[in-house]
């Protein structure tokens, strides 16, 4: 129908546009450009579909809603909080774990950097450190922790020596746990749990030893772990292959989950992705907080008589595939996986054994309600 007409109808060719009005047999003939046809109607190629069609079209093509401004908007607000990382190493002494977390963030975040001489006696037990440090680059905030294991395996008897760690870890699922299920909890709890724990195997250069078996066993139920060798200019390239290989062969046996896990790809590109990562496992890494001068660049190394180890250098060690693992690509996956599944899974236990006693009585509150009323209403 046109406006302004009792009974009548537009008509258009390619370069005009034809009023009729039918009881007067009234015509009129208006010149139009066609792109203004065009932008108005449609494609000319879309005469006789349902006006239907055509108004879908055109209200598509007609503004911009602007929904994708939605990422500029997490990322002002991302980049306002700032992010949260806590890595642990886990290894014996002597194998390079704080200089290749200094290699790692390019920052002296290891604790050797702070503490003094004495302190860096190898302890009779095992002890927990953490160190926070807030590192910035390009306007990005990252408050990084990292948790040393001083101690770890460098005892005679090594046994159960993966327990103090497991209840650390435990530790910081069930301080999270207590914040979050608080009456009057904070607008934005602090997140101390682990969310990777990178474990560094010696250059051996045969198979994984039982401490290593016995470690990963247990803790790869509880945290993402991404196992390395250390010092890999240890070893000739032969020799290094051959290790990886049976260190795979070895944590298949064992029934064993490293980071990236299969279970959790999310799609066909996650796994495509994933498999290539998996396949390198063990990263073979060098660390080096020393730069070297090698064909006119500054670069970070180790020097030795027949050469410079480039620590960057993927054709002489895998570090740069484990920086973009941790950091580049797949930490907030990391961190995803940490809260979603095993810290969850914690807290269904926790939740679990508090709503009921061992004899199948609801657990009785200090105030004298049951334990599952309080946890509900405080969820």
């Amino acid at each position: 129908s046109c406006p302004g007409l009792d009974n009548g109808y537009l008509e258009y060719s390619e370069h005009a546009v034809y009023m009729v009005d039918f009881p007067s047999l009234f015509c009129m003939h208006v010149y139009v450009r066609p792109e203004i046809i065009t932008s108005f109607y449609g494609n000319m190629a879309d005469v006789g579909k349902t006006p239907v069609a055509r108004n879908e079209k055109a209200s598509s093509e007609f503004g911009y809603v602007g929904i994708d401004a939605i990422l500029e908007q997490m990322r002002r607000k991302a980049m306002k909080q700032g992010f949260e990382f806590n890595i642990m190493v886990v290894g014996q002494s002597g194998l390079g774990k704080s200089t290749l977390t200094n290699t790692l963030f390019k920052s002296k975040v290891s604790r050797r950097s702070v503490m003094t001489t004495e302190e860096e006696r190898i302890p009779k037990t095992i002890e927990i450190k953490s160190i926070s440090h807030v590192i910035e680059e390009k306007g990005v905030r990252m408050k990084l922790t990292v948790i040393d294991t001083p101690g770890f395996g460098d005892q005679i008897n090594n046994e159960n020596c993966w327990q103090p760690i497991m209840k650390f870890i435990n530790a910081q699922y069930e301080q999270y746990l207590q914040e979050e299920i608080n009456i009057d909890r904070k607008k934005r709890i602090s997140d101390s749990r682990v969310h990777c724990c990178i474990y560094f195997i010696p250059p051996t250069g045969h198979c994984l030893r039982p401490i290593d078996i016995e470690f990963m066993r247990h803790l790869s139920k509880v945290v993402n772990i991404v196992p390395v060798i250390s010092k890999a200019d240890t070893l000739t390239l032969e020799e290094r292959d051959f290790f990886k290989q049976k260190i795979r062969e070895d944590l298949r046996a064992n029934e064993i989950d490293i980071y990236p896990q299969k279970e959790f790809d999310e799609d066909a590109e996650d796994r495509m992705i994933n498999e290539k990562i998996r396949a390198m496992i063990p990263f073979a890494v060098v660390g080096s907080d020393q730069e070297y001068q090698v064909n006119g660049k500054r670069l970070l190394g180790r020097k030795t008589r027949w050469g410079t180890v480039e620590v960057e250098n993927t054709t002489h060690c895998e570090f740069a595939y484990l920086r973009d693992l941790l950091i580049r690509t797949h930490m907030q996956n990391i961190k995803d996986i940490t809260s979603s599944i095993y810290y969850e899974m914690y807290r269904v236990r926790r939740l679990n054994e508090n709503n009921t006693k061992p004899n199948g009585q609801p657990a009785i509150h200090a105030n004298g309600v049951p334990e599952h009323e309080v946890l509900s209403h405080e969820m």
